[in-house]
């Protein structure tokens, strides 16, 4: 393990958990509409702008596109939106910690579109593990727990982006293209949805306030265009073993920073939620060398 690739995993935990910090920022001037659409363009121009200068092109043919679309509108368009919806009446540490179970989702998904082996015993007790963590930090039996809505729209976040890494394994990550150019191509195509749901809840005059315009420029160059950048060297610098050690950080972050900037609070279950959530996650990765699974939970995409 090179200090380069720990330098370069702490810094893409840093952008990709501070992203609901930002979110909740930007929701100080923009609407989820609103900030989702300027945060996928502006992450669009970055990684195109990339593509382009290393001389490479972005993907051709009808077919390519039509599963570039699915892709963009579970891992980029859905999830993206749901957090800025849920943020509204959530916190952004809550957010973060229920991202968390993402990679459950995904595993649950793959389960039933056949793309994962049989989970052994220890596997099925990450997921039931996982799950559990979740609803503690949920913790519904409160008088002060999240609202409902907001909750709903998190899981919801979480859970298409686990359908998102499903589909793209299957349609998607074998077809000997570049990663970076299948992100600038997702990207492009999750703007385009976003434009078109503009009429809905994006028409809103923004309020102009410097802090969530900046939180939205942050979000969007850094957050959804320079952290694919840094993901993918560190998967073919440093390999996917340790790119797959942001998944565990990104609640921290997301904890921590909404903690120390917003004043948000930290309870005892949610911590030991997070820490049950990524305990399960942890095993449900747990599976013998000579039997790989289809598809594995993989790095957290970028919220």
């Amino acid at each position: 393990m090179k200090a380069s690739g720990v330098l370069r995993v702490a810094a893409l935990a840093l952008i990709w958990g501070s992203g609901f910090l930002f979110i909740k920022i930007s929701l100080r001037g923009f609407t989820p509409v609103q900030l989702t659409f300027a945060r996928l363009a502006l992450g669009a121009i970055v990684l195109t702008v990339i593509v382009l200068a290393s001389r490479r092109r972005l993907p051709a043919g009808r077919r390519v596109w039509l599963h570039l679309i699915v892709a963009a509108l579970f891992a980029n368009a859905i999830p993206y939106t749901l957090f800025g919806v849920a943020e509204q009446t959530v916190t952004s540490n809550l957010a973060g910690a229920i991202n968390a179970t993402t990679p459950l989702w995904t595993v649950l998904f793959a389960l039933l579109f056949g793309r994962h082996d049989p989970l052994r015993l220890a596997q099925w007790a990450g997921m039931v593990l996982g799950f559990a963590g979740a609803l503690l930090i949920l913790s519904p039996w409160q008088a002060d727990s999240a609202p409902i809505g907001g909750v709903l729209a998190c899981l919801g976040a979480s859970a298409s982006s686990g359908v998102s890494y499903v589909y793209m394994g299957r349609y998607l990550t074998n077809r000997g293209m570049p990663p970076i150019v299948l992100s600038a191509a997702q990207l492009i195509a999750a703007s385009g949805l976003l434009a078109l749901a503009t009429p809905f809840g994006g028409l809103t005059p923004p309020t102009w306030r410097a802090d969530a315009v900046l939180g939205l420029a942050i979000l969007g160059i850094l957050g959804t265009g320079v952290a694919y950048v840094i993901n993918y060297r560190i998967i073919s610098d440093d390999g996917p073993v340790l790119a797959s050690t942001v998944t565990y950080l990104l609640p921290v972050v997301a904890v921590v920073l909404g903690f120390a900037v917003l004043d948000e609070t930290i309870t005892v279950q949610l911590v030991l939620g997070v820490i049950i959530v990524l305990t399960g996650v942890a095993l449900t990765r747990r599976k013998p060398a000579e039997a790989p699974n289809h598809i594995s939970a993989g790095a957290k995409q970028p919220t």
